[in-house]
């Protein structure tokens, strides 16, 4: 069950966006110690694909890598969320982390509020640096840790 009608614009803008383009892309902007993200609401409702959410790059870049995913599962050839893949970012791979419901409140409010609740499942969009060295690697820098959170278990960590 899902949201039909919004209160106020912003509501139905994310309503009308799902309806005419299967999904809908939030921004949330850095603030405080709380870093930049992006995440999908639709994907699940539209294709039956998990939601997803990305973490630590500029807004249309994440809107870009998230429209990348939205169309593979558009076009029924959905990504394998247990594997990486090197579909979302030229020249490196991604990986993906299933984002457990108790971060659900903290970070996608939104896509609960239009799944009035927590049922639709989650994954996190976990990008390499430059160097090609994940969050979680002893030699990641805490800047390039702290850009990205890790909010649940890597499938198919590296």
């Amino acid at each position: 069950m899902v949201r039909t009608v919004g209160e106020d614009k912003s509501e139905q803008k994310v309503i009308d966006d799902i309806a005419e383009h299967g999904w809908h892309c939030v921004n949330i902007v850095a603030e405080g110690e709380h870093v930049e993200y992006s995440f999908t609401i639709g994907l699940h409702q539209t294709y039956g694909h998990p939601e997803l959410i990305i973490f630590g790059l500029p807004s249309k870049v994440s809107h870009q890598i998230l429209a990348i995913a939205a169309d593979a599962a558009k076009a029924g050839a959905p990504l394998d969320l247990s594997k990486p893949t090197d579909a979302l970012l030229n020249q490196y791979s991604c990986c993906f982390a299933e984002v457990p419901f108790s971060e659900y409140r903290e970070h996608v409010g939104y896509a609960r509020w239009y799944y009035l609740g927590n049922n639709f499942p989650l994954y996190q969009i976990v990008w390499p640096s430059r160097s090609g060295l994940f969050p979680w690697h002893h030699q990641a820098t805490s800047e390039f840790r702290a850009a990205q959170p890790v909010l649940g278990q890597v499938a198919g960590g590296t």
